[in-house]
C-alpha cells in the first residue's frame, strides 16, 4: 500500500501526521500542567480567603451587634471580587461558580479540554452557635484561561507556520528531485523503445546527475551496437543477394542450356522418329518433364533474384507479382494499391519491399485459407509504407514470426525498418515502415 504511494504523498504524509501529533501534544500538556498552575496560582488567595472568615467570626464573637457588623462587612465587599459572602438563610439561591467573563473568553470546547478543576471552597461564618453563612472564594479565571487560550493559540500558529515552510521546502526539494527523476525515466523509456538520439538532460542532484551521464553513456553504447547491427545484417543480406545472384547465373547458364538441349534434342528424336508403340508416349513425357523442369527453373530464378526490378522497375514488377498471385490462387480475391513512385527505388530497399510482398502472399496462399487479400505500399515523406493483409484464420499465438517473415525481418532490420505482424478486425496485417532517407544501396 505505501509503495503505491506517489513520492510527494510519502513525504507529505508523515508532515501532516507529525503536524496534528503536535497539535495533540500540546493539547495533552496543557491538559496536564494547566490543572496543577491554576491550583498554584489560587492557593494564596485561598488562604487569605481562610483568614478574613476567621477574622470575621473573631469580630462577630466580641461585636455587641453581630448582624451589623455581618452586614457592614457585606456592604462592604466588592461585587467584583474573589471573596463573596454567601448567605445560608432560608430562600437564598444555591451558590454557583463565577462564570467566566469578558470579550475575549476562550471557546467552550477549550475550557472543556483543560478540564478547569473546581477551586472555590468556601468558610463557614457563625454568630453564635447559628450558621449564618459562608464566606466563599469563587475566583475569576477569565484571564488566566485567556493567556493559556492565547499561549495555544501562538503554539498552533507557529506549528501552522513551522508546517508550511517545512511543506514549501519538502515541495521544491522533492520537484527538484522528481524533475530529473521523471526526465530519466522518459529518456529510458526512449531507449527502450529504440530511441538513442535524445539525450536525457543532466541535472538535479549530484546522485541524479550521475545516473543521466550513466544512461546517457548507455545510450550511445546502445546505439553503437544498434549502428553496428544494422551494418552487419546489412552485410549478411547483401551475401545472401550475391550468394542468390551466383546462384541465379549457375541455374540460369548451366541448366538452363542443358534443359533446352534436351527439349531440343527430343523434338528432333520425335521428328525423326516413327511414333509407333511406347516410343511415342516416352518421348511425350520428356516432353512434359523438360517443360515442368524449364518452368521450375524460372520460377526458382525468380525467386532467387527477379530480373523484373532491374528491367521494369519495383512498381511494375510487384504488379507481375500479383498477377502470377491471381493466375495461381484465382480462389482469393486479390486487390492492391501500389503508388506509382516505387519505381523510384531500387537496390536493396526495392528488393525487400519486392521479397517481403512475395513472402507475405506465399504465406496467405499456403497457410492462410483466406477468401481476400489486399496489397497497399505508399510512400509518405521519407518513409515508405507496405500492408499485406487478408482474412483468413490468422496465425499461431506461439509463432508469429515464420523463417520467411524472420528472414525478411532481418532485411528490415538492415534498413533501419520495422516490421510487425498483428491480428485486428478478423484480419491479418503485416506491415512494414522503411526509412528512403539513408538507405544503403549496393554496388
Amino acid at each position: 500500500m505505501w509503495q503505491r504511494l506517489s513520492f510527494r504523498t510519502q513525504l507529505f504524509l508523515p508532515l501532516g501526521v507529525m503536524f496534528i501529533a503536535a497539535l495533540l501534544m500540546g493539547g495533552i500538556l496543557l491538559h496536564v500542567f494547566t490543572t496543577g498552575q491554576l491550583a498554584e496560582e489560587n492557593e494564596p488567595a485561598q488562604r487569605s480567603t481562610r483568614a478574613v472568615a476567621e477574622a470575621l467570626n473573631s469580630a462577630l464573637r466580641s461585636s455587641e451587634n453581630p448582624r451589623r457588623t455581618l452586614d457592614d462587612f457585606v456592604g462592604r465587599l466588592d461585587a467584583s471580587s474573589d471573596i463573596q459572602f454567601h448567605s445560608a438563610e432560608a430562600g437564598s439561591p444555591p451558590f454557583a461558580p463565577r462564570p467566566l467573563q469578558g470579550p475575549h473568553s476562550p471557546p467552550g470546547w477549550f475550557v472543556d479540554l483543560l478540564a478547569v478543576p473546581d477551586l472555590h471552597i468556601a468558610f463557614p461564618v457563625t454568630i453564635g452557635s447559628q450558621r449564618v453563612g459562608d464566606i466563599v472564594f469563587s475566583p475569576d479565571l477569565s484571564a488566566a484561561l485567556f493567556e493559556t487560550w492565547a499561549g495555544f493559540l501562538a503554539l498552533a500558529g507557529v506549528l501552522v507556520v513551522l508546517a508550511g515552510l517545512t511543506a514549501v521546502i519538502a515541495y521544491v526539494l522533492a520537484g527538484s528531485a522528481l524533475r530529473p527523476l521523471q526526465d530519466l525515466g522518459a529518456g529510458l523509456t526512449r531507449i527502450r523503445r529504440g530511441d538513442y538520439a535524445t539525450p536525457i538532460p543532466v541535472v538535479g542532484p549530484p546522485e541524479i546527475r550521475q545516473s543521466c551521464k550513466e544512461a546517457n553513456a548507455l545510450a550511445a553504447t546502445l546505439a553503437q551496437l544498434s549502428q553496428d547491427n544494422r551494418e552487419l545484417l546489412h552485410r549478411m543480406v547483401s551475401l545472401q543477394d550475391d550468394e542468390r545472384r551466383d546462384l541465379a547465373r549457375e541455374l540460369h547458364d548451366e541448366l538452363g542450356p542443358l534443359l533446352f538441349s534436351i527439349r531440343a534434342g527430343t523434338i528432333a528424336l520425335s521428328e525423326t522418329s516413327p511414333r509407333t508403340g511406347n516410343l511415342g508416349n516416352s518421348m511425350q513425357e520428356v516432353m512434359r518433364s523438360v517443360e515442368a523442369l524449364q518452368h521450375t527453373n524460372r520460377r526458382i530464378l525468380d525467386r532467387l533474384r527477379p530480373l523484373y526490378i532491374e528491367e521494369l522497375g519495383l512498381e511494375a514488377s510487384v504488379q507481375t507479382l500479383l498477377n502470377n498471385f491471381r493466375r495461381q490462387a484465382p480462389h482469393i480475391g486479390l486487390t492492391a494499391a501500389l503508388d506509382p513512385g516505387l519505381n523510384g527505388i531500387d537496390g536493396p530497399l526495392a528488393q525487400t519491399v519486392y521479397r517481403l510482398i512475395q513472402e507475405a502472399l506465399t504465406n496467405v496462399l499456403r497457410h492462410a485459407a483466406a477468401r481476400n487479400a489486399h496489397v497497399q505500399a505508399s510512400i509518405a515523406g521519407e518513409a515508405l509504407a507496405i500492408d499485406i493483409s487478408d482474412d483468413g484464420a490468422g496465425f499461431p499465438a506461439d509463432n508469429v514470426f515464420g523463417r520467411g517473415l524472420t528472414g525478411m525481418h532481418e532485411r528490415v532490420r538492415a534498413l533501419s525498418g520495422s516490421l510487425s505482424l498483428l491480428r485486428a478486425d478478423d484480419r491479418t496485417y503485416v506491415r512494414c515502415r522503411l526509412p528512403l532517407a539513408g538507405v544503403p544501396i549496393s554496388a
